[in-house]
Order: structure tokens, then sequence, then C-alpha cells
């Protein structure tokens, strides 16, 4: 645990309930948090955007965004500018790209944990100009 430090806490300002499916790309900014299944890509389009997903939560598509609280499912790949962190049930099938990683026992990847220095901005591409398969050719 780190002593002294803050956490920088997002804001929901989406939520994606329990009992509910999405099929399609989601884009967002600030704070979401997922508790029903996606069935797509999902892109934060600011830097200080957090995506949380509960036990519950399920993911089937590619996460670029800066920061992810995770303790669901994610079937794809997860691109975090900044931080990453992997709850005791989360679990990924796919590769992890992180700056900042925290990973409690219980937690799993069936990937890569491929770390970044953080410059990089492909983890956050821009929207001007990108299509779809542009985010698959990586």
């Amino acid at each position: 645990m780190f002593f002294g430090k803050k956490r920088q806490v997002a804001r929901i300002e989406s939520l994606i309930g329990q009992h509910t499916e999405i099929r399609g790309d989601i884009v967002f900014t600030g704070g979401l948090h997922v508790d029903g299944h996606v069935k797509g890509n999902i892109l934060a389009e600011d830097e200080g955007a957090l995506l949380t997903v509960s036990e519950q939560g399920e993911i089937e598509g590619e996460v670029r965004v800066p920061n992810i609280v995770l303790n669901g499912k994610v079937i794809g790949d997860v691109y975090a500018e900044r931080r990453v962190e992997l709850a005791g049930e989360a679990r990924v099938v796919g590769n992890v790209y992180y700056h900042l990683l925290e990973m409690s026992m219980g937690a799993a990847v069936n990937g890569k944990l491929i770390h970044s220095d953080g410059k990089e901005k492909a983890a956050l591409p821009h929207l001007e100009g990108r299509d779809g398969d542009e985010a698959k050719a990586e």
C-alpha cells in the first residue's frame, strides 16, 4: 500500500447497469462504470478519464483509456496510458499495455503485460481520421 499518495478519482458520469448489454463502441469522458456487458470497444476521449468494471461487468472488445480499475472480465487488449488496477476478481483474455500496474492476488491475465513509459500516445489515438481497422492493426 502506498501511504501519503492521493488517488485521482474521476466522478462517475456514466453507468452501464448489471442487467444491461451494450452492442457497439463506447466513447466517453470523465468516469464510466460497467456492471453489465459491453460487446464493443471502449475509448476515452480525455486524459483524466477512468473506467471501472465491477465483478459482474464484462467487456468483449478493445479498451483504450488512461486509467482502469478492473474487477470483472475483459476479452480483448487493454491499453492504459497511465494506470491499471487489477482487483482480485479481474480476468483479462488479451494483452495489457500499462504505465503503472497494481495487481491484487487472484487477478489473472491470459496474455502479455507490456510496460510503456507513458510518453507514447498510442493508448489514446485521436478520434479524427480513425477508422475501425486502425484500432486492430497493432
